[in-house]
Formats: structure tokens, sequence, C-alpha cells
């Protein structure tokens, strides 16, 4: 009898335990049953509207919401951050988001010109020194001149410069003076590293490469100027982006063929500008020469050079698409900035 209380009592246990548990299974699913009408409803009333009650619950609801999730993301964004604002808030909200596509697509676009700097420029030049057009020595160590360069898209450019010594007083003796002159300068020059905005460069040119001034003056006072013809070698260091300014400094080293040897009596080949006969060789059956120069060896055959120049770089001339379109919008915002500031006046 014992065991059947117990046994009674525990049946009684597990029904009160497991009666609250289905009560509030029940209830969950009361409460699931909307949102599972909802969520049927709403995609079987758009598949009815689209088209006519013939597809099913389940294939309406994935062919409605993935078109309007792709076509009306970024609309629903932009409301959402747009939301609450006043009409000039939005117009300033706009042409802010305007601007930052602007600018992150110049940002692009600059990056795409990084690839190349130096390819079809136009650069015109001046400058002091060996290249603009020649280096010397007593009084002036250097030429003041202009030139222009051309760089082709293999990076191979042609220059030609020309410049001149100006006529003045001898640094050393007041009452003397340095005879002005000429010179000019063409050859080719081949950059590397161009998609940096500084380029290394190696430089090769023929013309007018060193001058002096003769030791003795003539009646008036005036030191003769000599100037050769030579070969130039020069390493470039160059700043050129595709903004319109450039710069170049160059080191190198020269070569005039017509001071390498010292003139021989009767050997025109040995002609050398700066040796002159002297007056011994008036009177004498062989003649002498000496250094017209204040070195007695006479002018250096070979030697280091240097010299700067700067200049104005055309814009690209044949430019690619991106270029193109990166211009387009500097010239549009150029023109809403000066409508903007004319507003404002």
């Amino acid at each position: 009898m014992l065991k059947k209380l117990l046994l009674l009592l525990c049946l009684a246990s597990l029904v009160a335990w497991a009666a609250p548990s289905k009560g509030r299974k029940a209830s969950m699913k009361k409460k699931a049953a909307p949102v599972a009408e909802k969520t049927v409803e709403a995609p079987a009333a758009s598949a009815a509207d689209a088209d006519e009650g013939f597809v099913s619950a389940p294939e309406s609801s994935s062919a409605a919401v993935k078109p309007v999730a792709d076509d009306d993301d970024e609309e629903e964004s932009v409301e959402q951050s747009t939301a609450g604002m006043t009409a000039a808030q939005r117009t300033d909200f706009f042409s802010r988001k305007k601007f930052e596509e602007e600018q992150r697509l110049d940002e692009y676009a600059n990056s795409e010109r990084r690839r190349d700097w130096l390819k079809d420029r136009l650069i015109f030049e001046v400058g002091l020194g060996s290249r603009m057009p020649f280096m010397g020595e007593s009084g002036m160590g250097m030429g003041l001149g202009a030139g222009i360069e051309y760089i082709t898209r293999w990076h191979v450019a042609a220059f030609a410069s020309f410049g001149m010594l100006p006529k003045v007083k001898d640094s050393e003796f007041d009452y003397m003076k340095l005879e002005g002159g000429t010179g000019y300068k063409i050859g080719l020059n081949y950059y590397i590293f161009p998609k940096i905005p500084i380029h290394l460069g190696l430089s090769a040119s023929y013309g007018t490469v060193y001058f002096d001034h003769d030791k003795e003056p003539d009646a008036d006072g005036l030191r003769s100027l000599i100037s050769v013809k030579g070969f130039q070698f020069d390493v470039l260091i160059a700043y050129l982006s595709n903004e319109w300014y450039y710069l170049q400094f160059s080191f190198g080293m020269y070569y005039a063929p017509k001071l390498s040897k010292k003139p021989l009596p009767g050997d025109p080949s040995t002609d050398n500008p700066s040796f002159k006969k002297t007056r011994d060789s008036q009177t004498e059956a062989v003649d002498t020469y000496t250094s017209r120069v204040m070195d007695k060896d006479g002018m250096h055959d070979k030697g280091f050079v240097f010299g700067v120049t700067i200049g104005y770089a055309l814009p690209e001339f044949f430019p690619d698409d991106t270029e193109k379109r990166r211009r387009q919008r500097e010239k549009e915002r150029n023109k809403a900035a000066a409508g903007t500031s004319a507003w404002n006046r």
C-alpha cells in the first residue's frame, strides 16, 4: 500500500512539473505565429501584385527581397543619414559627399599618373653652369643661359641650350676687363625612376664646354676670351612631377680634344688655343710656345663641371584617359570655386 502511495505522489509531481512546460511552449507558438504570418504574407502580397498570385510564398520571398536590397541599399543609407536634416543641411551633406567622391577619384587618378611623370614633357629651362651652357675660370666660373628639352615616352630627352658671359671687370685687377662671349650645347639625356618625382639621369652633350681669358690684356685693358668645344658627360638629379616646376642639378666632366696636346712646330693637328707663339719665334728658326692663361701648362683638356637648372614643364602632350578625367575634374572645381567666390561678392 505504501509503495502505491509513493508511486502516486511521484506521478502527480511529474504531471505538475510537465504542465507549465507545455504552457510555455504554447505561448511561444502563439507569439511566433504573427511573425511567421508577417514574413509569409508580405512576400505573398508582393508576389501576388507582381506575378498575379501564381508564385508560392517562399519563392516570392527570395525573388522580392534581394532586388530591393541590391537597388535600394545605398538610397536607404543616404535617407537614414539625412533623416531629421533641414534643406540647407541636406544640401551641404550632398555637396560634401560629392566633394569626397571627387577627392577619391582624384587620388586614384594621381596614383595612376605617378606611373610615369616623365613621358611627353616639354620643358623651358634657365640656369647657371656647365649645361647653360659652359664652365670656366679667371673671374667667372659659369655662364648664364636658357634651353629647351623634350622628354619622350621612352625617357630619352633631347635638349639644346644657349648661354652668354657678360663683359665685366676683372675680379683681381680693377683696371682690366674680361671679354664676354656666347656658347651653345646640344645633347641627349636618359632618365630613370619615372614613378617618383625625383629622377636620376645620364647625359651626353657636345658644344662649348670650357673657357678662360688671356692673361695679357690688349691696349684697351681687355683680356680676350678663350673658349673651346668639346664633349660633356653628366649625372643628373632632377625633380619633375605632373606640376609645372622643374629643377635639375648636374655633375660631370668635360673633355676638349683641342686641349689634349701641346702645340708642336709645323704640326697643325696639335693646335691648342690656350698656347701662343712667343716673340722669340719671330727671330729663331724653331717656333716656341707659351701659355696664354695663368696656368703654365695651358687649359686642361679634362675637368669637373656642375650646374643648376630650373624650368617650366608643360603638361603631358599625350595624356591617358585617367589623366584627362583628372584635368576635367580640376577645371570643374576651379570653375565652381570661381562661381562661389563671385556669388559671395
